[in-house]
C-alpha cells in the first residue's frame, strides 16, 4: 500500500525545545509524557511497516515560539540529507500572525526550498478542557493583515480549528480566494455528544466545502476516539468526503500523536477498508494525488 502522509511531526529533544514535551500533561488528546521520546524519519518509517511512505508533509509541532524558523532550518536539513526518504518533502511552519514580527517570520519560512505553508492553531472552546489558546485570531485586525501577506510567498495556510469556528473560517476563505486553506483533522469534531454538536460539524463542513480554495484532511480522529474501530470512524470519514468530495480530501496519520491510539499500518488500512468502494481514481486522489497536487510535491 502506497501513501503520501500529509501530517506527520518530527522532533528532537536532544537539540530543539518543545515546551509541551518540556513539561507533559494529560489532556483529551492523551498523555504527552508518552510522547517524551525524539521522532525523526527513522522512526516514521520503522512505524509504516508494510506501508510504503512516498513522501512526507511535516506541520509544525509546536517548537520553541521564541525562534520558530529554527525548526523549517532543523527540518530543511533533514529533508537536504540525501537518501531515498529524506524527508519531508514539504513544511508547514509555525507563525504568530498576530506578533509584530510576522511578516519577517513569513519572510524567513520562506526562504526554505521546502516551505509550502503555514500553521497556526486557532482552536477555542469554551470548556476548558479543549481550548487550545483563549484567543479568537481570527477577529484581531492584525493577525487579519498578516495572513493575507500569505498569498505574497505562496503559502498555503493549516486550518485546525472547533466546528462552532468554522462559518468564521468560510469568510476568511472567501475574503482571500488566493490563499489556499486546508482544514486539519476532519474539522476536531469535539462536541460529538449532541445533535447540536453534530450538526455544527456537518454544516460547518459544507460551509468551508463551499469555498473552492478550501480542502480537507481526514487525520486526528483518534484524538477524540481513543478506542476507535473502523465502523467508529465510518461515519466521519464519509461525511467528511462526501462534503468536499474525493477531489479535495485527502488521508493522513498525525504520527506520532495518533500512535497513543493504534499502529500506523492499522490506521491506514482502517481508511482502505472505508472506501474499499470507491474508483481506483478516487482513492489514488485520497491516498496520494490530491497530498501531492495541493502541497505541491
Amino acid at each position: 500500500m502506497q501513501v503520501v502522509d500529509p501530517h506527520v511531526h518530527f522532533w528532537n529533544l536532544d537539540t530543539h525545545h518543545y515546551p509541551w514535551l518540556a513539561q507533559p500533561g494529560v489532556s483529551f488528546v492523551g498523555d504527552a509524557r508518552a510522547l517524551r521520546f525524539n521522532y525523526l524519519p527513522a522512526d516514521l518509517l520503522h512505524d509504516a511497516g508494510d506501508i510504503d511512505v512516498l513522501k512526507v508533509v511535516h506541520v509544525e509541532a509546536n517548537h520553541d515560539p521564541a525562534d520558530p524558523v529554527e525548526e523549517t532550518r532543523w527540518l530543511q536539513g533533514l529533508a537536504d540529507s540525501g537518501g531515498a526518504h529524506a524527508f519531508p518533502d514539504a513544511i508547514v511552519a509555525a507563525a504568530d500572525l498576530s506578533a509584530p514580527n510576522a511578516q519577517a517570520v513569513l519572510e524567513a519560512h520562506a526562504a526554505f526550498p521546502n516551505t509550502r505553508g503555514i500553521r497556526q492553531i486557532l482552536n477555542v472552546h469554551a470548556d476548558p478542557l479543549y481550548n487550545y489558546v483563549g484567543r479568537h485570531y481570527m477577529r484581531d485586525p492584525a493577525w487579519r493583515g498578516h495572513f493575507a501577506l500569505l498569498a505574497r510567498h505562496g503559502l498555503s495556510f493549516d486550518l485546525q480549528l472547533y466546528p462552532s469556528q468554522m462559518e468564521e473560517a468560510a469568510a476568511l476563505a472567501s475574503e482571500h480566494p488566493d490563499v489556499p486553506l486546508i482544514l486539519d483533522h476532519t474539522g476536531m469534531f469535539v462536541d460529538r455528544n449532541s445533535v447540536d454538536g453534530y450538526r455544527a460539524w456537518r454544516d460547518g463542513l459544507r460551509a468551508l466545502a463551499a469555498c473552492p480554495n478550501v480542502t480537507v484532511k481526514i487525520s486526528g480522529l483518534a484524538m477524540f476516539d481513543h478506542d476507535w474501530t473502523i465502523e467508529s470512524l465510518r461515519p466521519y470519514v464519509l461525511e467528511t468526503i462526501d462534503a468536499f468530495g474525493a477531489e479535495r480530501a485527502m488521508f493522513a496519520s498525525n504520527f506520532p500523536v495518533d500512535r497513543q491510539f493504534g499502529s500506523y499500518t492499522d490506521l491506514w488500512r482502517a481508511f482502505a477498508r472505508i472506501v474499499s468502494g470507491a474508483s481506483d481514481d478516487e482513492k489514488t486522489a485520497l491516498f496520494r494525488g490530491n497530498a501531492e497536487r495541493i502541497y505541491r510535491i
